[in-house]
């Protein structure tokens, strides 16, 4: 592991909470609210895939997600691209479904497509590659979750059967 990279904690005790990337509730909203169109790099066709569960999710929030994965065809009834510069129309979010050695990469080629935000999902960080995106124009979310973040914004936390109304990792207490 680099000094510009670390792996693994997600949540509130983040790692990404202690830098200059930690974002605010209002920042997320606002780019889920701006953008509608996520390029998700690294989307897999298995349906046991947390890429997967997101991409659905989305897609039935109403957000046009195209699959960038080298070895798939297709995704989802959707032709899947092999990188970013393949796409035939152009993309907001690039949601990074990837290890975190393969985003400085990837930012590079959000970059040269127009990109607005990068996305690192959860446990995927980078900060070097978050820096570079930053310098060049681009809104960095790290370490979180895309159909997280919408659900519990937009109320979508009942969807598939997670309907707690709450997002915490106590046990309710039955009384």
């Amino acid at each position: 592991m680099t000094d510009t990279t670390v792996s693994g904690a997600v949540s509130s005790a983040s790692p990404v909470r202690e830098t200059a990337f930690a974002t605010t509730a209002a920042q997320r909203i606002a780019v889920l609210q701006r953008y509608r169109r996520i390029a998700m790099v690294g989307l897999s066709g298995n349906a046991y895939r947390p890429s997967h569960f997101a991409a659905i999710y989305m897609l039935a929030e109403g957000y046009r997600v195209i699959p960038v994965n080298p070895r798939e065809r297709t995704i989802l009834g959707q032709q899947s691209y092999p990188s970013l510069q393949a796409l035939p129309e152009p993309v907001e979010i690039v949601d990074i479904f990837r290890e975190p050695k393969a985003v400085p990469g990837v930012v590079e080629e959000a970059i040269a497509i127009g990109a607005k935000v990068i996305w690192m999902q959860l446990g995927v960080i980078h900060l070097a590659a978050a820096q570079r995106a930053r310098d060049a124009g681009l809104e960095v979310v790290m370490d979180a979750c895309v159909k997280i973040e919408h659900a519990r914004f937009f109320g979508g936390l009942s969807t598939l059967g997670l309907n707690t109304g709450v997002i915490s990792a106590r046990r309710l207490t039955r009384a």
